[in-house]
């Protein structure tokens, strides 16, 4: 069984992927060819070990954070890492326009 999964683009479009419930959000995108990194990290960034904050991705209904850094950013509204986010059914993801991180809301 397969979750779906919507993914909005920073021009507007969005694409529907299928992914393996559980799986981690920034592979499901990496393999479907979206980058979730800011353009300056695409080559450099920390691999998915959730230190760069470079994943950065918005949640239309983010679930509760289980990483430290995910727990600052939910405080302070900034993006939520797509290496530390597991793939769940029905979710919406926004990938951001960003150089390096997201920005805050």
């Amino acid at each position: 069984m397969s979750a779906s999964i919507t993914v909005e683009m920073p021009n507007g479009d969005a694409r529907e992927l299928a992914a393996e419930p559980g799986a981690i959000l920034r592979d499901v995108l990496l393999d479907a060819g979206l980058s979730p990194h800011g353009r300056y990290a695409r080559r450099v960034n920390c691999g998915g070990r959730g230190v760069c904050a470079t994943c950065g991705v918005r949640l239309a209904a983010p679930p509760d954070p289980d990483h430290w850094h995910d727990d600052l950013a939910d405080r302070f509204g900034y993006p939520r890492l797509s290496c530390q986010l597991r793939v769940r059914d029905g979710m919406t993801v926004r990938l951001l326009d960003k150089r390096v991180w997201g920005a805050r809301e």
